[in-house]
């Protein structure tokens, strides 16, 4: 091997590991990766940040723009909407989500498909008295499978489709995944319905919500004596008082014949008031021993006003986008920022028993809130929180689907009729998106995950370097040795299968990125077209079922599927075998050597 050769596969390698040590995010390694290409010399000044004004990069942001407008919109609530109508039988309920999923998959931003029927399934799985884990992991795989359908379903599919432009061919079509994708993600879907969701382990919890937030068992009612302390100072100074290690939350507060539900910071505490608190029995104690406050009795049914008509409670799930990720309820301060109480949080399908002030709120954690309908929704939308289905709480926004879908549709008919080029429509429909009002100004920037845009700016100038350097060529004739002993399906199933296996330990778009040119080289080896073997790498990017840390589908139904790591091969590793099985003969067929 040359120096640069060396140079190239340690800086790979280097980059891999930290891929799977997980240390840094995804990003910031694809970062320090390019820098490393630039400063031994195998990518010039020149050429650093020309990945990030690659067309693949562009159409990815603009996608995702676009799956904004159609979620706000209410493309995939709508449809989410008929789940109600499927009844009990976890079969059935299992083909419905999953075949909702794939087929918004096929059109929008994978993940953005998943957080918002994901609440449904945990409500479903409820209801039906069985554990969401049983549904959620079905819905994630189904997520992955349905982004092969079209170009613009999933990156790797934007990737390969620049990859084959290098070759001298016209980049793939809008549909031109279909006939392999399709194939795939039915088969997937008959599979995971039939006999495939019998695979995800049972993670037993409590099933009904009611069961899960009894928040009942925690809510004393403490009446204010006239010599305490704290009459005539506010819900603030109370607050003070207590100091940051106790976790307590005044949910209302009853005045005479008044009633004030969340009440603000600043509402003065009276003698006689009497405070609806959340608070375990060490801190129940704190309150009547230290604080010289009394249990009290209520004159009727003061937990009533918990659901009175201004005022009410809802479950909320965080979403991957969420701000309250690893943050603390005393850092986002809800009460003071979004005049709303915290009462309560769940992890994989049992309620948090810890202290809510020092617990950091991960993916998938689900809360209980309470405050006013109009404050809800406008905290669960700067939040970046999905409500769940069975509290009728939505992010109210008007209902815009058709012109929604026709600004969308325009887009994909010009990029299939190749009047204008894939990042030129879908940037200039996401653009008239937010012209018209479907997506606001400010959500534009917050849709895009700039993280995925980092890395495939990052990372085409890499997988360039493994080209340049006669690196990808080098991989690609230990695959020949293969090509010559064995008919040309088994080197496509085990192209396919070692991308499976590297898009599993790192992101699909960085696995394409580095596979395609592999696949390029081994072509010219061969003297066959590129496009069965750049076929297979994209089928192969973006099929990691094996574990969590593949894809941000998986990691997002983790936490509240209760799954473990070693749980994803149960039903990703037969699907991994089905896919390839279902494949190799699809691209033999549709697009041979």
């Amino acid at each position: 091997m040359t120096l640069d050769q060396w140079m190239i596969f340690i800086i790979l390698l280097g980059t891999l590991v930290l891929f799977v040590w997980g240390r840094w995010r995804y990003d910031l390694v694809s970062l320090v990766a390019l820098f490393f290409v630039f400063a031994v010399g195998l990518v010039t000044a020149g050429q650093v940040f020309l990945g990030f004004g690659h067309p693949a990069v562009i159409t990815v942001a603009a996608v995702l723009i676009l799956s904004r407008g159609l979620l706000n919109a209410g493309v995939v609530d709508s449809l989410s909407r008929l789940l109600s109508r499927v009844g009990d039988r976890p079969m059935i309920q299992v083909a419905t989500l999953t075949g909702i999923v794939i087929l918004c998959s096929g059109f929008m931003n994978n993940v953005g498909a998943l957080a918002l029927l994901m609440p449904v399934a945990i409500w479903m799985a409820r209801q039906s008295g069985r554990s969401p884990s049983f549904l959620l992991m079905p819905l994630a795989f189904g997520s992955l499978i349905g982004g092969l359908i079209t170009l613009i379903g999933t990156p790797p599919n934007l990737i390969i489709a620049a990859f084959r432009a290098e070759t001298g061919a016209p980049p793939f079509g809008m549909f031109d995944f279909a006939p392999v994708g399709l194939g795939v993600a039915i088969a997937g879907l008959v599979f995971i319905s039939l006999m495939g969701w019998r695979f995800t382990p049972r993670r037993e919890g409590k099933a009904s919500p009611d069961e899960l937030f009894q928040i009942e068992d925690y809510i004393s009612e403490i009446v204010i004596p006239a010599n305490a302390k704290i009459a005539g100072r506010t819900l603030y100074e109370l607050t003070s008082e207590l100091g940051a290690d106790r976790d307590v939350t005044v949910v209302a507060l009853v005045r005479g014949d008044r009633h004030i539900p969340a009440p603000s910071w600043y509402q003065t505490i009276e003698a006689g008031d009497i405070l609806l608190v959340e608070a375990d029995s060490e801190d129940l104690k704190f309150l009547i021993d230290d604080m010289g406050l009394q249990l009290a009795e209520c004159k009727g049914d003061c937990r009533a006003i918990l659901g009175a008509d201004d005022i009410r409670m809802a479950e909320a799930i965080i979403t991957p986008e969420s701000m309250m990720i690893d943050q603390t309820v005393i850092d986002l301060d809800l009460r003071h920022h979004y005049g709303i109480n915290l009462l309560a949080v769940a992890r994989q399908g049992h309620r948090l028993e810890t202290r809510l002030n020092k617990t950091r709120f991960v993916v998938g954690d689900i809360l209980l809130l309470q405050g006013s309908q109009e404050k809800l929704q406008a905290a669960l939308k700067s939040l970046r929180c999905l409500p769940l289905a069975e509290r009728g709480l939505s992010l109210d926004k008007p209902r815009k689907i058709i012109p929604a879908v026709g600004i969308f549709g325009g887009a994909m008919a010009l990029a299939a009729l190749n009047i204008l080029p894939v990042q030129v429509s879908f940037m200039a429909a996401a653009v008239i998106m937010v012209l018209v009002g479907l997506v606001p100004l400010d959500e534009m920037y917050t849709s895009i995950d700039w993280p995925i845009i980092v890395l495939l700016g990052a990372m085409f100038p890499l997988g360039h370097a493994l080209e340049s350097t006669g690196g990808a060529e080098l991989i690609a004739q230990k695959f020949l040795i293969l090509s010559h002993h064995f008919p040309p399906v088994v080197t496509i199933a085990a192209l396919m299968a070692g991308t499976m296996l590297l898009s599993n330990v790192v992101n699909n778009a960085a696995a394409a990125v580095l596979m395609a040119p592999i696949a390029i080289s081994l072509a010219l080896g061969m003297r066959v077209s590129a496009d069965p073997l750049l076929m297979s790498v994209a089928i192969g990017a973006s099929c990691a079922f094996l574990t969590p840390v593949g894809h941000q589908s998986n990691m997002l139904v983790m936490a509240p599927g209760g799954y473990r790591f070693g749980d994803y091969w149960r039903l990703g590793l037969p699907l991994s075998v089905l896919t390839i099985i279902m494949a190799v003969p699809l691209i033999m067929y549709f697009w041979p050597f």
